[in-house]
């Protein structure tokens, strides 16, 4: 292809590389131009333009982005009309984009002159949806060079195709604990049917049992030996198993009674969080998973990973599990949203979570008599101050110390300190109004609150960090509390979904109830002492500790 400026005399047959306005409008980029649009160039003033020739074996822009895009698209890929050196292939139906991504590169590895841009491989695509775009940057290029990129394609066939969604009929197995909720276990039937109701399946099927192998055996045994020809119920195409407790070990519960009803447990982990906990299995040509606690949330995870494969007839081995790592680090990338139902959004995990600390402050020490507990020294530091340093040096959302009986000294105490300090005129209602006070001053993009309490002096920075550490509510770890000795102890990181529960309760009373109501969102934190269990309520206490009365 020649390529430059010529005078106009001489610009008839070539391609206008640059747009130009003339007397009736402009002559666009990319016209091929005629002898009566070289006597309207030239009545406009202009002598000269630059403009392309094709030569001899050139194939113009339209028709090498056409036949290239066509070498491209396999099943379910729908190939557009080129216009302007760009061809677009589109999903002819609801899927998932199976890619060689190697020919991808190959063919733009061939002429810097011929583009293909994709979406990534696997994505879940729906009808009509753009999955890739074929761009010849110049206005030609050398035949030569578009038969090697085509031929990449006419050996092993065509680098793309959408793998449809095969409709079926899905059964959940739930097991229970002593206090599992039913709205969680309600909540975790609703977000899985709305994800299979999405990739055209339906949740056919719902049962609980206990959380053992002997109660999960018989559930399994009964819906993976259905004859599926059953006019009452059929048998599933595939079983979902939610456990009460995560998988952590193949000899775990889940794995345990999947293997006594007779299936076969294919993998175990995945290099992909949140999602690392999923089990694949099968029992005959039934795919039986068990899945991650992330599963109980609508965001997406490595669960869905392994689900839209399935549901698309796409073999999913060990080996493509564990193919998983690059890219499986989803907390922080963009959540994928469902086709043509949601917008993107960014994942709770795409940043670190913000996390501020509420030190409770406001009570009498009625029991430690005249004296302020919050305001005796320990090893020369105010109580409350200790546990203020130790909360700052790990709250990234800032310190909120609620205060309410001798507001002005412990504010004193704390002076030069970087805290808010939330006064609560009602503190003498008791403890839980001092909670809801100090949680109503959080802002917007807190994603947790550690609850801290002043008179707890030997809470440090370690064991906070800790709990700011296991901290992670797509894998189910929403209340963070420290353990020692097998005794739960103090402070307690609750995420952002319990703030309004807590707030409501009245008395004096903190939230730790409700610990036993989420009992499957509970994480307890292993510390190196007993700090987390020390509080001080009474004169021997603080004696004790070494503090000045």
């Amino acid at each position: 292809m020649k390529f430059g400026a010529v005078s106009v005399a001489r610009c008839a047959g070539a391609t206008l590389a640059h747009g130009l306005r003339v007397a009736d409008g402009v002559f666009k980029k990319g016209r091929v131009l005629s002898a009566d649009d070289a006597a309207a160039l030239e009545a406009a003033g202009y002598e000269r333009v630059v403009v392309a020739r094709l030569e001899a074996g050139d194939v113009a822009e339209d028709e090498a982005a056409a036949t290239l895009a066509a070498a491209l698209a396999g099943d379910g890929v729908r190939v557009a009309a080129a216009f302007t050196g760009r061809c677009n292939l589109f999903a002819r139906h609801a899927g998932l984009l199976m890619l060689d991504a190697a020919r991808v590169d190959a063919v733009n590895r061939v002429d810097e002159a011929m583009t293909a841009a994709t979406l990534e491989p696997y994505s879940r695509v729906s009808q009509d949806q753009l999955l890739a775009t074929i761009k010849i940057i110049p206005f030609a290029v050398p035949r030569s060079h578009l038969d090697r990129a085509t031929a990449i394609h006419r050996i092993a066939g065509p680098a793309m195709r959408v793998a449809a969604f095969r409709p079926r009929d899905v059964a959940l197995v739930q097991t229970t604990l002593p206090g599992t909720r039913d709205a969680v276990l309600d909540k975790t039937a609703r977000v899985i049917a709305a994800r299979l109701d999405v990739l055209g399946s339906r949740l056919r099927w719902e049962e609980r049992c206990a959380h053992s192998e002997d109660a999960l055996t018989r559930v399994l045994g009964s819906l993976l030996t259905r004859s599926p020809g059953a006019a009452a119920a059929g048998a599933p195409g595939m079983v979902l198993i939610v456990g009460a407790s995560a998988i952590v070990d193949r000899r775990d519960v889940v794995p345990a009674a999947i293997g006594a009803a007779g299936g076969t447990l294919d993998h175990f982990g995945m290099p992909v969080d949140p999602g690392n906990l999923l089990l694949l299995a099968h029992c005959g040509g039934t795919p039986v998973l068990g899945l991650p606690g992330c599963a109980r949330s609508p965001k997406f995870n490595g669960f869905d990973q392994v689900l839209e494969r399935l549901l698309a007839d796409v073999p999913v081995a060990p080996a493509d599990i564990m193919a998983m790592g690059v890219g499986g680090l989803l907390k922080e990338t963009q959540v994928r949203p469902q086709p043509r139902v949601s917008p993107p959004q960014v994942a709770t995990g795409a940043r670190q979570p913000r996390i501020a600390a509420v030190v409770l402050a406001a009570g009498q020490s009625r029991r430690m008599g005249a004296r302020n507990k919050l305001l005796a020294d320990i090893d020369g530091v105010p109580m409350v101050a200790r546990a203020v340093d130790a909360a700052l040096a790990e709250a990234n959302g800032g310190v909120y110390v609620v205060t309410g009986h001798e507001h002005r000294q412990v504010a004193g105490a704390l002076a030069g300190r970087d805290v808010r300090l939330v006064h609560n005129p009602h503190y003498t209602e008791g403890l839980s109004t001092s909670l809801a006070a100090g949680l109503a001053a959080l802002g917007d993009d807190v994603d947790g609150a550690l609850v801290c309490l002043g008179d707890m002096p030997r809470v440090t920075r370690a064991h906070i960090a800790k709990l700011v550490a296991a901290f992670d509510p797509l894998e189910g770890r929403a209340i963070c509390v420290p353990l020692w000795a097998g005794k739960r102890g103090h402070p307690v990181l609750w995420g952002r979904q319990f703030f309004p529960e807590i707030r409501t309760i009245k008395g004096d009373v903190g939230a730790r109830h409700l610990l036993g109501e989420y009992a499957e969102l509970v994480c307890e934190v292993p510390v190196d002492d007993d700090g987390v269990l020390l509080d001080v309520d009474s004169p021997e206490a603080l004696r004790a500790l070494g503090g000045a009365e």
